[in-house]
């Protein structure tokens, strides 16, 4: 396990290198700059600004100099240090570093996340055993008909449905905005749905090839109980395709809510991405691309490691 952690650490920073390098000159080689809006600046005073964030010196100097910043080697006035990473300033939020405006979207889309994993999680699971459980009969059918309507539509349109029914129709939470559960419950709801079906099929599937090994036949000759079968015996072997899904979900679901929490006008990292992608604020923008790389790196370990607990004859490598 250690040998399995320290091989996961190294490429863990051999993969952030990457994504910030990728990521830094992807930014950059699009025409045009940070500063170059519709209304012009004076060249005195964009120069002056310019100088501030660093952008007239060259490239590859840039480069360097966020670099150390991410590193927690440089200081923002370029000096050696070190500590933890720090991305600079944001360029169209004044009075702002990245690393605060992080640390106030985080805990939003943080909630949104593991609401919507939850879920898909504990909808998925439990339609995916009752439509094995109930194979071949209308509640089958209508779970999979429901599974594959929740993969087809888009969360945006499901969204829209959703405001128009539980907000004006029926006026049950909120339309948008962030201070209570209750503004969640509609943006997990069509954020985690499309992972539901996908978990439930999975799940299903699962299920009906474990109720055919030999070991399900000899745990009911036993005389053990339908439900304690499936859950004591079945149930850990079926979700191994779920907990391989995990990763995949996970990344969809981060992708997923900055569409999701512009419709809801949830103020998380997704709806600061979107802005900073559409006005070139290239610190943010590249502090949450960052973030969303470190978040899908643990969880892609997070799924490795519990497929090996599930499964014994995993070995980690």
């Amino acid at each position: 396990m250690i040998a399995f952690l320290a091989r996961r650490f190294v490429w863990f920073l051999l993969t952030v290198w990457v994504v910030f390098t990728v990521s830094f000159f992807l930014m950059r080689a699009v025409p045009g700059g940070p500063f170059d809006g519709e209304r012009k600046l004076e060249p005195d005073v964009k120069q002056a600004i310019e100088r501030r964030y660093r952008v007239n010196e060259p490239l590859l100097e840039q480069y360097a100099y966020h670099l150390g910043m991410a590193a927690g080697v440089l200081t923002e006035e370029g000096t050696f240090r070190l500590g933890l990473p720090d991305l600079g300033p944001s360029y169209r939020i004044r009075d702002y570093s990245v690393n605060q405006i992080i640390a106030q979207g985080l805990p939003v889309s943080a909630s949104l996340g593991i609401l919507a994993l939850a879920f898909g999680l504990l909808v998925g699971i439990t339609a995916g055993i009752i439509a094995a459980l109930r194979r071949q009969t209308w509640l089958d059918s209508s779970v999979m008909l429901l599974a594959t309507t929740g993969m087809a539509v888009p969360n945006f349109w499901m969204a829209g449905v959703c405001i128009i029914l539980f907000v004006f129709m029926i006026p049950l939470f909120p339309a948008a905005g962030w201070g209570s559960v209750s503004n969640l419950v509609l943006p997990a709801f069509c954020l985690g749905a499309p992972y539901a079906a996908y978990i439930a099929r999975l799940t299903r599937t699962g299920m009906l090839e474990v109720l055919h090994q030999d070991y399900i036949r000899t745990a009911h000759a036993k005389g053990l109980s339908g439900s304690r079968v499936v859950i004591r015996h079945a149930l850990k072997a079926a979700l191994l395709p779920v907990i391989s899904f995990l990763g995949p979900a996970a990344a969809g679901i981060l992708t997923g809510s900055l569409v999701i929490e512009k419709v809801f006008h949830l103020s998380g990292i997704g709806s600061y991405f979107v802005e900073a992608a559409l006005q070139r604020d290239y610190p943010l923008a590249m502090g949450v691309v960052l973030i969303y790389t470190v978040v899908l790196y643990i969880m892609n370990v997070v799924v490795d490691i519990s497929y090996a607990i599930m499964d014994p004859r995993i070995q980690l490598q």
